[in-house]
């Protein structure tokens, strides 16, 4: 499974931003999908992830109520739509695939990475 990060980008505080992150090769493998960050000198941290069988989500506190995960299986895309962004939204944002292989026998993996700015 290969996955392309695309939509980031300067943005003012306040402002909105939609990433997406397309998927291609054994994309039948997937089990769920997510979005993570990494800010200068921070860890990398969960943003938002959805189950591929029932899309179930799951939001950091941080951004509950601003940012909305989604997907569109036909597309094989993942979305994360960001609404009010705020400076400490500032990060680079990784998609991540978990893939399934058998019920003992998961991993995972990463795209590139998009960067997100928001200026004050």
């Amino acid at each position: 499974v290969k996955l392309v990060e695309s939509g980031g980008g300067l943005v003012q505080a306040g402002g909105s931003l939609r990433l997406s992150c397309a998927a291609s090769g054994s994309t039948f493998s997937i089990a769920a999908m997510g979005w993570y960050r990494q800010a200068p000198g921070k860890q990398r941290e969960l943003v938002a992830d959805i189950t591929n069988s029932d899309g179930r989500t799951n939001y950091a506190d941080s951004v509950k109520g601003r940012f909305t995960i989604s997907r569109d299986n036909a597309k094989n895309t993942m979305y994360l739509q960001m609404n009010s962004l705020k400076p400490e939204d500032t990060a680079i944002y990784y998609c991540k695939a978990r893939i399934r292989k058998s019920r003992s026998y998961e991993y995972d993996r990463w795209g590139q990475g998009t960067q997100v700015t928001v200026s004050s």
